[in-house]
């Protein structure tokens, strides 16, 4: 397709039905499922794996082997890092047909940490943030730190991404010294 307005490289696939936005790079051996939407500049890394039906924003980065199944909504400037996973069912048995998909969704500026685990059903609020290799199975609200396994708060995160406060304060209580924000 040499009248595209997005890169793909030559080992990607981008199939029939998928929709991409402009300005966005799919890189070595990505795949975007028929079905799937995809906003303007987005940036998938190496092997990351975008299932049918997908619904990703505008200014999304996705890093490296990157796990994206049916089910799940990423709104625009979510970054997510490298291995982090989504899942989409509750109750996984290879043996059944009557597997049931699960939605999850990722609010505006959410950023997911490499080998993070999103567990299906959940929500993740506006600019929160989710530690490296956590297993997030509950919603995460606005703005709120959460890490380990199981996920728990652990502070609360400026739409900067500073550090705000590790405590039970409000995020609204107090501001950020790094951008001023209030």
């Amino acid at each position: 397709m040499a009248d595209k307005d997005y890169f793909v490289h030559e080992t990607a696939v981008v199939e029939m039905g998928a929709s991409v936005g402009a300005g966005t790079q799919i890189w070595h051996h990505g795949q975007i499922r028929s079905g799937a939407q995809v906003g303007e500049r987005c940036v998938f890394g190496k092997n990351v794996y975008v299932d049918t039906g997908v619904v990703i924003g505008h200014g999304c980065k996705l890093q490296n082997n990157v796990n994206v199944y049916q089910g799940v909504t990423i709104e625009d400037d979510v970054f997510v890092g490298p291995s982090a996973t989504f899942t989409n069912d509750l109750l996984p048995r290879a043996f059944r047909d009557d597997w049931a998909i699960t939605p999850t969704k990722v609010n505006r500026g959410a950023s997911v940490g490499a080998h993070a685990t999103i567990v299906c059903g959940i929500t993740l609020g506006s600019f929160c943030m989710v530690a490296a290799g956590a297993i997030v199975t509950r919603d995460v609200e606005p703005h709120q730190l959460v890490v380990g396994t199981p996920a728990r708060h652990a502070g609360w995160i400026c739409q900067c991404g500073n550090l705000l406060y590790r405590s039970d304060l409000r995020p609204e209580d107090f501001g950020c010294e790094r951008c001023k924000s209030e």
